[in-house]
């Protein structure tokens, strides 16, 4: 893991002038070294991109559907390299890196079978007025256009996944930009992408440095842009390219909602293990974990200490280590923002549970209540193994209380009341709401996105797939309908 790592150029290696490391946020050692494309080479792969977009979008489906079978085959086969990779570059503990991969098979699997079945056109009788008496209409979809895919670092391939399988499936070349961080997990979907028979140009994976972006993202031969990240970055570039179809997903605060009627012991359990675990996996750097716990007043006193004591349980330390459920953050940075969030919060006059200790990048899962609605930690995306409970009285309070933040991405509400499921449902600002669970339950197939400042635009392979092409009417006249 210690080698100089190429980027891929319009489907080929290529290496530049500069380079950066990649380092284990775990124990800082080097990861791997990485090229840096020169502002030609940048180029180059815009250029064949656009070039070769007439002819990928007419690529027959089953040559496409085929290339993302096969990297469905080899990331099966490669999957423990893969996912030792994801954690070592990312900090991400091995078991749920594993779990990532497996991820990353089913978007490449799911796009495949797409492929195979997307565009297949919508006939339109024509003839409901008079003066259309003989036509029909055929609508069809068609490519918007080569896109720009920016990855970011929390989920190095899965994410990128994201980007590439849905725009192989409907023939729109793509430049992939990975995180600056975690970048050697995109190189290798490169390696997989090159043993297939694709179009050159039809895709690469650029190691552009953040501050080179701008560029690219202007770019008008990149009509499409699709962007997984922070949200000040995200609107950033809707705002600078007005004219350009932009898919953001962006940054959360989930909640999870805990409603009266969940309230035997066994439901509680249920309850404190699910959001103890998904507040702080992958270090709580996943923009649907929970940060949020609105508990209705008469179950709190009982879910509050579970809650604890299963954020307690949950083993802390090296990544690599199959028991390890909370690694490091992706750098001490990150880990030392979070600190300085939850220690104005104490500051302020929340109580702290457990946690609230940060060693080199390792930030300990923590527990708050009482958490002053002024603070940081209150109204933004923590981004950390940081949560926060607090009491409310009732569905509609608790509900106003998760509407009350500026975004919008998923919700959970646990609730065995299928009226109270639709009636969550039809009230809370999100993107998707989750019964019985917490709301950092994501299918890969389902339409993923959020409301508000959690972006615009769904991900989810066909959704993402309809994203990246437009509908295309033809009109046939002087038939005998």
């Amino acid at each position: 893991m210690t080698s100089t790592h190429a980027f891929w150029l319009a489907g080929r290696q290529a290496t530049g002038e500069d380079s950066f490391d990649v380092t284990n946020p775990w124990d800082g050692r080097l990861v791997g070294t990485v090229a840096v494309p020169t502002e030609a080479q940048t180029e180059e792969a815009v250029a064949a991109a656009y070039a070769v977009r007439e002819e990928f979008a007419a690529t027959p489906a089953h040559v496409r559907a085929a290339a993302l079978d096969h990297v469905v085959r080899r990331l099966t086969e490669r999957t423990e390299e893969i996912a030792q990779l994801i954690s070592a570059e990312n900090g991400k503990p091995i078991k749920w890196a594993r779990g990532e991969v497996g991820r990353a098979v089913s978007v490449f699997r799911f796009a495949a079978e797409e492929a195979r079945r997307f565009n297949g056109g919508d006939a339109q009788r024509l003839d409901t007025d008079a003066g259309g008496t003989g036509r029909l209409g055929l609508t069809r979809r068609f490519p918007r256009g080569p896109v720009l895919g920016i990855a970011p670092f929390n989920f190095p391939l899965n994410l990128s996944a994201h980007k590439v399988a849905p725009a192989i499936a409907v023939g729109a070349p793509i430049i992939l930009k990975p995180a600056p961080a975690t970048p050697i997990s995109a190189l290798v979907l490169g390696e997989l992408l090159a043993e297939t028979d694709l179009p050159a140009g039809s895709w690469s994976v650029l190691t552009v440095p953040n501050d080179k972006m701008p560029a690219l993202v202007q770019d008008e031969r990149l009509p499409v842009i699709s962007f997984t990240g922070s949200g000040p970055v995200g609107y950033s570039i809707m705002e600078s390219v007005p004219r350009k179809h932009c898919t953001l997903e962006l940054g959360g605060n989930g909640a999870a909602v805990v409603l009266g009627d969940w309230s035997t012991d066994e439901d509680l359990d249920r309850a404190a293990s699910r959001i103890a675990t998904f507040s702080n996996y992958q270090g709580g750097q996943s923009c649907i974990s929970v940060q949020r716990v609105i508990a209705d007043t008469s179950v709190y006193d009982r879910l509050l200490p579970k809650i604890v004591a299963a954020v307690e349980a949950l083993v802390t330390g090296d990544p690599s280590d199959a028991a390890t459920d909370v690694g490091p953050l992706v750098s001490e940075d990150a880990a030392c923002r979070v600190e300085a969030w939850v220690d104005e919060a104490v500051a302020a006059g929340a109580t702290l549970l457990t946690g609230g200790r940060r060693d080199g990048a390792t930030y300990a899962p923590t527990v708050l209540t009482d958490l002053p609605d002024t603070t940081t930690l209150a109204g933004e995306e923590v981004f950390g193994p940081v949560l926060s409970v607090r009491r409310t009285d009732g569905e509609a309070e608790a509900f106003a209380a998760v509407n009350a933040s500026k975004y919008g991405l998923q919700a959970g509400v646990f609730t065995h009341d299928l009226q109270a499921a639709f009636r969550a449902h039809r009230a809370l600002e999100v993107g998707g709401v989750v019964i019985g669970d917490v709301p950092s339950y994501r299918a890969d197939q389902m339409p993923y996105g959020g409301a508000k400042q959690s972006g615009v635009g769904r991900e989810g392979v066909r959704y993402a797939m309809e994203d990246y092409t437009y509908e295309r009417v033809l009109v046939l006249t002087g038939l005998a309908l």
